[in-house]
């Protein structure tokens, strides 16, 4: 069993940056592939970058390719989520999953566990 807790979130304006952050519990955490999505009101949940268990393999979806990165510390059971140049259609509810498939298979959704997400605003 895997609980994830999301903090990071906020109000930014356009052009700002913030970093999320995904605490683990568990002593099995660097064994799981780590993935942030997020989901936009109205919207369905959407992949937004993932990490594979030794943080040597990342994806991200195009629309934050380049803006974000994900990166994990297995010695504090956390990952990161360092969100720049952001914009008012980056608002949404960010959420952590932890999976043991692999860096694609979770690229498209699945999570084992998930956290209860954290609100990202961006105003214009």
């Amino acid at each position: 069993q895997v609980q994830l807790v999301e903090s990071g979130g906020g109000l930014v304006q356009a052009g700002g940056s913030l970093r999320l952050s995904c605490a683990a519990s568990g002593r099995t955490f660097s064994t799981y592939t780590m993935g942030w999505f997020r989901q936009a009101p109205g919207k369905e949940r959407e992949f937004v970058a993932v990490i594979s268990w030794s943080g040597s393999s990342t994806r991200y979806s195009d629309s934050v390719k380049g803006r974000f990165t994900i990166s994990r510390d297995n010695a504090k059971n956390t990952v990161y989520l360092q969100m720049n140049s952001l914009k008012p259609e980056d608002t949404a509810v960010y959420y952590c999953a932890a999976d043991k498939s692999s860096v694609a298979t979770m690229s498209r959704g699945s999570g084992d566990y998930w956290g209860q997400g954290t609100q990202v605003t961006v105003s214009s």
